[in-house]
């Protein structure tokens, strides 16, 4: 036999037997807490402001120009044509496209100014006016997506086309958990109150696209178990439960070592995490030694499981518990036609829960090293959809410029980054392009974005791709 050969028939029955070990000396349990608890950076890049980010997304684009980016000029051109000077020849939607006009929808709320940074907030705010010095208001946000699933695919991943990892799945995957009783990203999903809820999410969204399943987003359900499966059948103790899980530890080691699939190691993984959760999830989700004013500061309909409000007190309990990346959906804000009733009734879902939220983080100690994120995948159009008049209008989706606002630690707060023009259509000072965005994420956390990388199909891939540069101006 080839001398080469049979070292590689040596090598490979050292394997064999390596992984047979584990089924009994435990390393598939060894394995298991890597995954758990250790990230693939054994080092920060640099010192981290914040250890976990709660992100409130609101899934399909809130109006820029009747939330957070004033245009008081746009009152005399109420009905005038887009200038060309102004579109520039830039697409636009197959919903608008067909049009014979592009007519100027002014906003119909008023802003003012708050704060000591006097910042400019629409009166649909009223709780979140009362943080404005605690924000860090983006208002030159731009994406290449036009439509709501690329859109969100991107600003979520990094990528137009599904398949990538989730930004949450790149944190787990990067640094790991803090808990070993919880997931490190665990997903909350809310309905708006008006009904408009057609526009799907789809749970690639918080997938983990070729990183290890470990991790991805764990959605947390409203009714029902919060996870699928989460209690026992009825007469099986959590007993039989741990047996029959060391169990299939030991089976799934003894596949490992025949195939070496480390999918095998990730399902030792997520058995045992569900076994904890088994404990963990009825603790995180009792509310019931809550305060009354905690309640009152949420907003009433924070008692109700499932809604925006509800899921925004959930988020604090989940960030006291250390969760690496909470990400929260409200749907409901695709407003192309009768936006004045739709965005009012979506800003009393989420406007004083997310202030709330902001506040009860702060007293606690947690704000300082946690950042909240608040936006959604682009803005919407100074032209009306459909029909024009002076009390209601409905707007095309925009990704030229849109506003988000952020806050918590290694941030700036009380400032506006960024402009547009006076028709909030075109940025004209400090574009932040989405990659800009995710890397400042990742920069925050300690990570230096083009180093947290996963080879997959022999490239080397990253949250922002080959693009991305840190938004310095807004870093305290």
């Amino acid at each position: 036999m080839d001398p080469k050969l049979e070292r590689e028939a040596a090598l490979m029955e050292t394997r064999r037997q390596l992984f047979s070990n584990a089924a009994r000396t435990g390393l598939g349990t060894a394995a298991l807490a890597s995954l758990e608890s250790k990230g693939a950076l054994k080092a920060l890049h640099h010192p981290a402001k914040v250890k976990r980010v709660i992100y409130l997304f609101q899934s399909g684009a809130p109006s820029h120009l009747d939330l957070f980016d004033p245009k008081p000029g746009l009152e005399k051109r109420f009905d005038e044509d887009l200038p060309d000077s102004i579109r520039q020849g830039q697409r636009i939607t197959g919903m608008t496209s067909g049009q014979k006009r592009l007519p100027v929808a002014p906003s119909m709320f008023k802003f003012q100014k708050y704060g000591k940074s006097g910042m400019e907030l629409s009166e649909l705010l009223p709780h979140t006016s009362k943080i404005a010095d605690e924000l860090c208001l983006i208002r030159s946000m731009h994406t290449d997506a036009i439509n709501h699933d690329p859109a969100i695919t991107f600003i979520q991943t990094g990528s137009q086309q599904p398949g990538r990892p989730s930004m949450g799945a790149w944190l787990s995957y990067g640094l790991g958990s803090e808990n070993s009783e919880l997931p490190a990203f665990l997903v909350l999903l809310s309905l708006a109150s008006s009904g408009a809820n057609d526009q799907p999410l789809f749970g690639r969204l918080w997938g983990s696209g070729f990183l290890p399943s470990i991790h991805q987003g764990v959605k947390l359900r409203s009714v029902g178990d919060p996870v699928l499966h989460l209690n026992d059948p009825a007469g099986f103790s959590r007993d039989d439960r741990r047996r029959m899980l060391d169990g299939l530890e030991k089976l799934n080691a003894m596949q490992s070592a025949r195939v070496h699939d480390p999918e095998i190691v990730t399902r030792i993984a997520q058995y045992e995490m569900a076994y904890k959760m088994q404990a963990s999830v009825p603790d995180l989700m009792d509310l019931s030694k809550e305060s009354p004013a905690t309640f009152e500061r949420y907003g009433p309909e924070s008692r109700k499981p499932g809604t925006f409000a509800a899921n925004c007190l959930l988020a604090r309990r989940l960030a006291e518990r250390g969760v690496r990346f909470i990400q929260l959906y409200h749907r409901g804000w695709d407003q192309h036609g009768g936006l004045p009733g739709a965005i009012r009734s979506q800003c009393k879902d989420t406007d004083q829960p997310s202030a709330a939220l902001v506040m009860d983080l702060k007293e606690r100690g947690l704000l300082d090293d946690t950042l909240v994120i608040w936006g959604g995948e682009f803005g919407r159009t100074v032209y009306c959809q459909g029909e024009l008049k002076r009390d209601n209008y409905g707007r095309d989706h925009h990704g030229r410029a849109f506003s988000l606002w952020m806050t918590g630690g290694g941030v700036k707060k009380g400032i506006v980054h960024g402009a547009t023009d006076d028709y909030g259509y075109n940025i004209t000072q400090d574009p932040v392009p989405v990659h800009d965005f995710n890397a400042t994420i990742l920069h925050l956390l300690g990570i230096d974005h083009t180093r947290l990388t996963y080879r997959y199909q022999g490239r080397d891939f990253r949250l922002t791709d080959v693009e991305g540069t840190v938004v310095k101006k807004i870093l305290a």
